[in-house]
């Protein structure tokens, strides 16, 4: 396993890299200038130079550069222009709103995933196979801000019954019972992609398995079908199930800004859009590069567990 992680480290390093450059040179493209809009559109162009000086807006773009990198390597991302704060403060807010949010989308897709896999294995019907394929192409099919709008439309509109959004009043540790309210709909608006994604992956890496020779031979040897799904089958199935799970997680960190503004989530994504939309530099070039560095980690985690649990791609990584 040494040598596996010094393989995949540096070449995440070098995404990670690679994706400063671009996030910082790409942002620089966008029209608009943050000094002009703190300035206000009276400003004298001696107020708008001082401004950008200020900012050091006014250095070459190496330099510019080369100071928020080495702002990003030792943790000082510097004051946001326009929605005011430390980016850092404003990262971390918004960071714990969208951990709980997806946390829970994952675990609702993990869950669903496992459940109508196994039983689409354990009870191989047509009819139970084709209801399950249906779903999962129209989850697919549908966008996520579609999902949401029908679900409040559905579940807060017509039938009243949870909230349409935005975070519990008194947190999410007081009342218990209130913040499962809240994070039902967009949880499972988030969550359902994810879930049909996995199960159809997995449906069909049990479905391999199942007709592997060591099944048959378990078979003949009277071991019941359900033991063989949920002890053998299920358990060669994983490595499939979290690679696939590790892309999913990235997907569903990106589908979080959907969610999130259908559902008032004041989240990463929330930020990202306000960032964006009042071209905050700073802020939205810290929030770029924190999604590349968290989907660059899931996916070296997700390598590393898949190469623990199949020691075939660990070859020449042996401790």
């Amino acid at each position: 396993m040494t040598a596996y992680l010094l393989r995949r480290v540096p070449s995440a390093l070098a995404v990670l890299f690679g994706a400063s450059v671009l996030i910082f040179l790409l942002l620089r493209l966008v029209p608009g200038d943050p000094a002009t809009i703190l300035a206000g559109a009276d400003a004298s162009p001696e107020t708008v130079a001082a401004i950008r000086h200020q900012l050091g807006l006014d250095r070459s773009i190496p330099a510019q550069y080369l100071s928020w990198l080495r702002g990003v390597v030792t943790g000082d991302l510097g004051r946001s222009y326009l929605i005011g704060g430390q980016i850092s403060d404003l990262i971390g807010r918004g960071l714990s709103n969208t951990l709980i949010l997806a946390g829970a989308a994952l675990l609702l897709a993990v869950t669903v995933s496992l459940v109508v896999s196994v039983s689409s294995v354990l009870w191989d019907r047509r009819w139970l196979n084709a209801i399950v394929a249906a779903a999962n192409t129209v989850t697919v099919a549908i966008p996520v801000f579609v999902t949401g709008v029908l679900l409040v439309l559905v579940f807060a509109v017509a039938i009243p019954v949870l909230p349409a959004g935005g975070l519990p009043p008194d947190g999410f540790v007081a009342r218990p019972d209130i913040a499962v309210q809240y994070l039902l709909l967009p949880a499972t608006c988030l969550g359902l992609p994810v879930a049909a994604a996995l199960t159809r992956f997995l449906t069909e890496a049990l479905r391999t398995e199942l007709a592997k020779p060591y099944v048959l031979t378990a078979r003949a040897l009277g071991i019941p079908r359900r033991r063989i799904v949920t002890h053998n089958a299920l358990r060669n199935a994983l490595p499939t199930m979290l690679t696939t799970l590790g892309i999913q997680t990235g997907n569903l960190l990106g589908g979080a800004v959907l969610v999130e503004a259908a559902f008032a989530w004041p989240g990463i994504g929330r930020l990202i859009e306000e960032g964006i939309n009042r071209r905050d530099y700073p802020v939205v070039q810290a929030l770029l590069l924190f999604s590349v560095a968290v989907f660059v980690t899931i996916q070296l985690t997700t390598d590393i567990a898949h190469a623990y649990l199949d020691p075939r791609i660990r070859i020449g990584g042996r401790a």
